[in-house]
């Protein structure tokens, strides 16, 4: 028997992730279908799989949202498809609320929705997601007596490592551009430094509280913008005194603009959400899809 599910493919600053709403469609292995789907020559191409449904009982959230990776690899969660679900929520009138509370591996956040209306239909043009406190100490995610410097193939990295829920190496260079992303990237997310492998960051400050920056996520690659590697980008430059406290990071998808709020010490992310496509597709042939 063949099972459909029907998807929507979205971006949030070029990241691009596929969409299922699981209260209409079950996912049996996401960490297959993430695998499959995202593969780009025989899937539909992506940089994983989001699933959106409802939240447990005990979280007092509006809607829940997991998150794999283009490898099967299920992440904390993500800024950039956090923005994409608010979007999606509301546009496929799933929700009136332009507040929803979202429920992820790493806590609660807060998708506040900027609206904008055309001809009387109303839509979310960007979104505002409270990221909440960073952490600049995690033992279970960060190893400091192994990670005071890095080595990738005979190079040496010194980085801030920040966890906004999930750990990010933050490195900061003179000239990006000649950086091997791909090279240094995939070796330092394996780094003995982080027990739960991690997502590096390169970055250079190019002009007053703007970051040039270039991101390797753990389990997908080098992606267009990582909304969670841009909020730990703009502490660690706050940290080390490159910036203020808010600041713009540019990412090759697209700029996200980023508060560490001084009143709170929560982290807020501002940026574009945009659908791609949607459609139907078979999924993975498993033990569940065969009898």
């Amino acid at each position: 028997m063949t099972h459909t599910v029907h998807f929507t493919k979205m971006h949030g600053a070029g990241n691009d992730y596929i969409y299922v709403y699981t209260l209409l469609y079950n996912i049996p292995d996401p960490s297959q279908a993430a695998i499959a789907w995202s593969a780009p020559h025989t899937g539909i191409g992506s940089d994983g799989l989001v699933l959106i449904g409802k939240p447990s009982d005990d979280m007092k959230a509006d809607f829940s949202m997991r998150i794999f990776n283009a490898d099967g690899s299920e992440a904390m969660m993500c800024g950039n498809a956090s923005r994409c679900i608010g979007k999606y929520l509301y546009e496929k009138g799933l929700t009136s609320s332009d507040c929803i509370r979202l429920e992820t591996l790493s806590g609660v956040k807060i998708l506040r929705l900027h609206l904008t209306e055309t001809n009387g239909k109303k839509a979310v043009e960007s979104v505002t997601v409270d990221m909440l406190e960073p952490a600049l100490r995690n033992t279970e995610q960060f190893d400091e007596t192994v990670g005071e410097c890095l080595k990738a193939d005979f190079r040496s990295f010194r980085g801030t490592f920040v966890s906004m829920g999930n750990p990010h190496y933050v490195i900061f260079v003179d000239d990006i551009d000649t950086i091997d992303i791909a090279k240094y990237g995939s070796i330092l997310e394996h780094s003995a430094a982080f027990p739960q492998r991690c997502n590096i960051e390169f970055a250079q400050v190019t002009a007053p509280d703007t970051i040039r920056t270039r991101v390797w996520e753990r389990g997908s690659g080098i992606t267009m913008a990582c909304g969670t590697g841009a909020c730990a980008t703009a502490v660690a430059a706050a940290v080390t005194g490159r910036t203020r406290r808010r600041s713009s990071i540019v990412m090759d998808g697209g700029t996200l603009e980023i508060e560490w709020n001084e009143n709170d010490n929560h982290v807020y992310m501002t940026g574009p959400a945009a659908f791609a496509f949607e459609g139907d597709i078979e999924l993975p042939k498993t033990e569940h899809t065969t009898k």
